[in-house]
């Protein structure tokens, strides 16, 4: 029969056993992978969520001032509505990716810090890590471009609310309003012919308060803040990858060296 002293250590033995477990597991988190596949589910969740609803209300808008015949904006609708198709395959592709690399992460942070004795690197996982490499490298370039591509929207839509706040001024002459205009044809989003084409004066004051423009507005903003924060996750999966690859390469090298 165990004495009480006995069972006390037993019990510390026991606690430390399972902290050093704990400890052991959180040494093989890949808090790299974890923090850019959380800001890039955020920030494509952002970007194409907001995007989807911004297109929908800039449609909207178009339609009800700027394009009022249907055939002059045809071609714009079908781009926009490929555009939320691709929308809806980005996010679908984003959250697979996301997941992928993070299991990549686990896999080889565990090789890294050789939380298993018996691990050993293969010509496959060493292909693999590499093209997860590739492959983000590309993602990270082209994220710059979609970056670069929702800046355009929002600096449309601010031209039009500096425009509409230079409307409201206090300083301009009430005679010469109806000469402050913005003509969305020279944006190339509809064709010269359509009409109106622009609106100017109190017609351009009316569709500065609506909704669906400080909504489409702030849309985008929030979108491109999506976009931006995608590219700083590939960033960091960038260089996750990249040092995770390159040890694992240096372990296979040392294998092979110390193989006799």
């Amino acid at each position: 029969m165990e004495t009480p002293s006995e069972e006390n250590q037993d019990q510390k033995q026991d606690k430390r056993g399972c902290f050093e477990c704990c400890i052991k597991c959180l040494g093989g988190v890949p808090y790299a992978s974890l923090v850019a596949t959380i800001l890039c589910f955020s920030g494509v969740a952002l970007f194409c969520g907001c995007g989807h609803a911004a297109l929908t209300s800039t449609m909207t808008i178009l339609e009800t001032h700027f394009s009022k015949v249907t055939s002059d904006h045809a071609m714009l609708t079908d781009v926009i509505q490929l555009m939320q198709y691709v929308i809806y395959g980005i996010a679908s592709f984003f959250f697979l990716y996301g997941i992928i690399l993070l299991a990549e992460g686990f896999y080889t942070t565990s090789a890294v810090k050789e939380l298993h004795s018996e691990f050993k690197t293969t010509i496959c996982g060493r292909c693999i890590s590499g093209m997860f490499v590739l492959l983000t490298y590309i993602l990270g370039v082209a994220w710059l471009g979609v970056f670069g591509f929702s800046a355009v929207p929002v600096f449309l839509f601010y031209n039009m609310w500096s425009t509409c706040t230079t409307l409201n001024s206090s300083v301009v002459n009430v005679t010469n309003i109806d000469a402050i205009c913005v003509d969305v044809r020279q944006y190339g989003i509809i064709p010269w012919n359509a009409m109106p084409g622009k609106a100017c004066g109190s017609t351009l004051g009316n569709i500065c308060s609506t909704s669906e423009f400080y909504l489409s507005y702030h849309l985008y903003i929030i979108a491109c803040a999506g976009a931006g924060a995608t590219v700083i996750a590939l960033l960091i999966y960038m260089m996750a990858t990249t040092y995770n690859f390159a040890v694992l390469k240096f372990k296979s090298r040392e294998d092979c060296c110390t193989k006799f």
